[in-house]
């Protein structure tokens, strides 16, 4: 069983993207909200939770997890895996796990350094003052322009796609990105805003790792299947997710619907432990 763990609902934009690809595979997602942003906790406190938050979906019978969040993803190095995945161990078994940040690197790679030599990222503020990405993207010909968007990722949750105040955010966070060629996701609510980016930054190249990584856990972590014809909905086989939240279950069920059109069900909410 794969798990997925964000610290709110940007997930489930890979969510939505794994169901379409494999929609007979069992997910747990777990949502952190309970918690303070990841963002925000110190690199000590961050680590302690996603190896705590580990162990409890290995013992629920995960043994894959996809982190899909850039501010827990820049800690992993720490926790042994240093690349695409690793193997984490916990006190109840090991998990492998792999994080969001090495697609996007991959993603900006591949592109012809021609026609993308300057990158803008924006991400929060462990993910952008973590470096990670400068440095894996600086250097050579390629110009790298980070920005913290701390406030986007909020207003996501909040179902805020389309406000005066998130325009005038967007608009002060991306005037310095104006004449970027590519423009880094580095936090997977963002793609709720994919429109609103390209209304800012027309010329830009938009890359959102999470479709990569998507492709990526489908080939790699799930059995390939043969091409069959899509069943009708009344056939089609009833798969149980289990929806995990040490916050608010309305607020995310609500915020999944509004931000990705994604509907959940019953959501159990697990106690918040620091």
């Amino acid at each position: 069983m794969i798990a997925i763990l964000d610290w709110g609902i940007g997930g489930m934009g890979f969510f939505k993207l794994l169901r379409a690809r494999h929609p007979e595979a069992p997910v747990i997602y777990f949502s952190d909200t309970g918690a303070q942003p990841y963002g925000k906790l110190p690199t000590s406190a961050l680590l302690r939770r996603v190896h705590q938050v580990a162990a409890t979906l290995r013992e629920l019978g995960a043994h894959r997890l996809v982190i899909a969040c850039n501010a827990a993803s820049t800690v992993l190095p720490r926790l042994g895996v240093p690349g695409t995945s690793g193997v984490l161990s916990t006190a109840v078994g090991t998990i492998e796990v792999a994080g969001i940040i090495d697609h996007a690197v991959r993603l900006v790679r591949r592109t012809d350094p021609r026609g993308v030599q300057s990158v803008g990222v924006i991400g929060g503020r462990r993910t952008i003052r973590s470096g990670i990405y400068q440095r894996a993207l600086g250097g050579g010909r390629r110009i790298v322009i980070q920005r913290i968007a701390q406030p986007l990722s909020a207003r996501v949750e909040a179902g805020e796609l389309a406000s005066p105040r998130l325009e005038r955010e967007l608009a002060e966070i991306l005037r310095p990105l104006a004449k970027v060629d590519a423009l880094v996701l580095a936090c997977t609510h963002y793609a709720a805003l994919a429109a609103r980016f390209t209304a800012h930054l027309p010329h830009a190249r938009l890359i959102d790792p999470a479709p990569a990584l998507a492709d990526w856990v489908a080939a790699r972590w799930l059995r390939p299947t043969a091409p069959t014809p899509v069943p009708t909905v009344a056939s089609r086989p009833r798969v149980a997710n289990l929806f995990l939240t040490t916050g608010d279950p309305r607020a995310m069920r609500t915020a999944a619907f509004r931000a990705f059109n994604v509907r959940i069900g019953r959501i159990v909410a697990v106690p918040f432990a620091s």
